[in-house]
């Protein structure tokens, strides 16, 4: 009994710690994609921002934000 107890507690922390380590690789690939778009956004051309609906100025503003901002409805 203690055995299979002290197993299940094992595995237990095991899925917690990957679930920790899973979180945090999720939000670093999101922030890094989120990161790729900016870049992308920022060399779109004048007539290509007019088209998804955004200024110059709003597309460098997003174009500039720090990697770890990321919006909040984008997050897991």
């Amino acid at each position: 009994m203690f055995a299979s107890l002290h197993t299940s507690t094992l595995t237990v922390r095991r899925v917690q710690s990957r679930g920790i380590f899973d979180g945090l690789f999720a939000n670093l690939r999101l922030a890094l994609t989120v990161h790729d778009q900016r870049r992308k956004l920022a060399v779109l051309n004048d007539a290509a921002l007019a088209d998804i609906g955004l200024t110059r100025a709003q597309a460098e503003a997003e174009a500039n934000r720090p990697l770890w901002d990321i919006p909040a409805d984008g997050r897991h």
